[in-house]
């Protein structure tokens, strides 16, 4: 009788188990609720991205200047026509090299300027890492037009303070190719190392104290523990910021057209961005400024999709 009177109980367990998953509340509407609260968000992005970069990539294909503008001639197809044009231009290939070396210089600037400081934050003491932190934030608040002007009143050739202190006379930046992308360069280092050091602060705060000691103990330098400690424990913030500032220093218009004077002299100091609006606005080229508007969009598209990879395979080993 025991063994009956145990499998007995077994099945009346289970059909318990059957009533209790049977009256459990089931969620209503599926995969379709998430999707309406997301419906207002999606429908701004749509109408502040998508279409504008559907417009953006319908005018690349077009005939479409000031006369298409004013309404006195028609608009006319022209396939890959701009783009032809653009590719066969020996001033965008340099425009181009110069872009992706200015952007370069700036990314790796702006990396070591914002380590740097990050790792003295954690060095110093309460008031100084406070008074550090607010004027780091205060560069980052300013507008880039203010920023650029500033920047230009400080290395003025007439009444600059930093030509005084150098020694310089009336020497001008803006003059000469390399020193205005130089002084270009210290205006993006300026305004974008705020969001690095921030970044990595947090980070090397998170990191165990116990692991710094303990190589402190060993003998380590402060390189060989920025190098062999806290770089491979800080590489998801790393390339967080990293690909940031890339996408960042690669579309950088404001400062070259304020502190260049739209380019500098003959177009030297000209970037992707401010050649575009050139071509656009000034030339009244409209189709080959949408042009090089998707070519842009392309690539920055590509290193994001590198940037959510990373990301992706970053979380996958985390």
């Amino acid at each position: 009788m025991a063994p009956n009177s145990s499998l007995t109980a077994d099945r009346s367990r289970v059909r318990v188990r059957r009533g209790r998953s049977r009256s459990s509340p089931r969620p209503q509407g599926g995969w379709g609720v998430p999707w309406l609260y997301l419906t207002p968000a999606l429908v701004v992005l749509g109408g502040l991205l998508v279409y504008p970069i559907y417009q953006l990539g319908l005018i690349s294909f077009f005939q479409y200047t000031q006369a298409q503008v004013s309404g006195g001639e028609p608009t006319t197809f022209k396939g890959f026509g701009n783009y032809s044009e653009l590719f066969s231009d020996s001033q965008f290939w340099q425009v181009l090299l110069s872009t992706v070396l200015f952007a370069g210089a700036c990314v790796v600037s702006t990396l070591v300027v914002g380590c740097a400081l990050a790792v003295l934050l954690t060095r110093v003491r309460a008031v100084p890492r406070l008074v550090l932190m607010l004027a780091a934030l205060g560069a980052w608040a300013t507008p880039a037009v203010t920023g650029s002007t500033v920047w230009l009143l400080l290395f003025d050739p007439d009444f600059g303070p930093v030509n005084r202190i150098l020694g310089l006379g009336d020497h001008s930046w803006t003059y000469g190719r390399l020193s205005a992308f130089f002084l270009v360069l210290l205006e993006v280092v300026w305004c974008s190392f705020p969001f690095v050091m921030v970044t990595v602060y947090a980070g090397i705060r998170a990191v165990p104290s116990e692991v710094l000691e303990a190589a402190a103990l060993d003998g380590a330098s402060q390189w060989r523990i920025w190098r062999s400690i806290l770089t491979p424990m800080l590489r998801p913030i790393l390339t967080v910021v990293t690909i940031q500032s890339v996408i960042w220093d690669f579309k950088v218009f404001t400062q070259i057209y304020v502190m260049t004077n739209g380019g500098g002299i003959a177009g030297q100091n000209l970037v992707l961005n401010v050649y575009a609006y050139q071509q656009a606005f000034a030339s009244s080229k409209y189709s080959l400024g949408s042009a090089i508007g998707v070519v842009m969009l392309l690539m920055l598209l590509a290193v994001t999709l590198v940037y959510l990879r990373l990301l992706r395979r970053q979380g996958e080993e985390l």
